[in-house]
């Protein structure tokens, strides 16, 4: 039943972005790269919600393949930041519906200052495909959402009209993997961030872990031995299960109870985020960043540990410093 599910889920998803090979339009899809290739100045993405962070992944590929961009939300645009866009600028537009009304509202002012307005839309007929110089159509047949709520299929379909976009540009603008490597600078943080987690993760000498039945005095005993800031929670099977960190040592200390005799499985976040030891270290990197951590527990496909990963292994200890010496 479960699977079954999920193959429905993939299948829809899948014939949504096939929809989309049916719905292009050669001469606005050609005349879009024009645009983008003849421009002096960046591409801008703007959308709401789902659509923003779609847009965001965008923004990340576009920039990362020679194509300058930046994403700019609708309403901090409107407080603001419509100041970082010029007339040279082109505007791409993400909203499924086409009325999306934060998105609404902010094109005048982008046409007021010169950019042209492209709109990836499910709606040809919407207000945004109206006020919009070059339209794509990313209408799908339905959500893979069974209530037909949640963004699902359309999202899909976005990201992939988003791909072929930097995809096409790859190619007219004769982006080369020297010019990828150049966006992607080398040296040894460089270096790191291409290796996988295994090749730099600490595993040969003794990783801070303590059963879940440990006392917290016990716990704080084996974070100072390591000087790693945490230690690994495990079940009798060594199978992952938490991680206590000093942030969690503080908190303990500031609700001025005893604690030293619990155990650490009334402490400890359950279910911590984790990599795998073949996991490329950049991925490891964007959870670090995304969650505000510095350690990732290491574990294989059973939660079983295999290492630990502190943000200093990927920066590397002393090597990566913001003054450029």
């Amino acid at each position: 039943m479960v699977i079954d599910k999920v193959r429905e889920v993939l299948k829809i998803e899948a014939e949504g972005i096939l929809q989309l090979i049916e719905r292009i339009d050669d001469h606005i899809f050609t005349e879009m790269i024009k645009l983008i290739c003849s421009s002096k100045g960046r591409l801008i993405i703007g959308g709401i919600g789902k659509s923003g962070i779609i847009g965001k992944k965008i923004v990340a590929t576009l920039n990362s393949t020679g194509t300058r961009s930046l994403f700019l939300h609708p309403v901090e645009a409107m407080h603001g930041d419509l100041g970082q866009v010029s007339p040279d600028d082109i505007f791409l537009a993400l909203s499924y519906s086409g009325e999306t009304g934060e998105l609404n509202m902010l094109i005048p002012s982008i046409k007021k200052i010169g950019c042209k307005i492209i709109s990836f839309t499910g709606n040809m007929n919407s207000s945004l495909a109206k006020q919009s110089d070059l339209v794509i159509d990313v209408a799908v047949n339905s959500e893979a959402c069974p209530l037909g709520l949640a963004p699902t299929a359309s999202t899909t379909a976005l990201l992939a009209m988003g791909d072929a976009l930097a995809v096409v540009l790859i190619d007219e603008k004769k982006f080369q993997s020297s010019d990828f490597k150049k966006y992607h600078p080398g040296g040894s943080l460089g270096q790191r961030l291409s290796s996988n987690v295994k090749d730099i993760m600490l595993k040969d000498k003794p990783v801070p872990v303590i059963l879940e039945s440990t006392t917290m005095e016990q716990a704080i005993d084996e974070i100072n031995n390591h000087g790693l800031g945490a230690t690994l929670i495990t079940n009798n099977d060594n199978i992952l299960t938490g991680i206590i960190t000093d942030g969690d040592i503080r908190r303990l200390v500031a609700q001025k109870k005893p604690f030293f005799d619990i155990a650490a499985e009334s402490v400890m976040t359950k279910n911590p985020r984790a990599v795998f030891p073949d996991s490329p270290t950049y991925d490891a990197l964007n959870i670090m960043e995304n969650c505000q951590i510095t350690v990732l527990p290491v574990v294989d496909l059973k939660g079983r540990i295999q290492g630990i990963l502190h943000l200093h292994d990927v920066l590397g200890k002393g090597e990566f410093k913001f003054n450029g010496s």
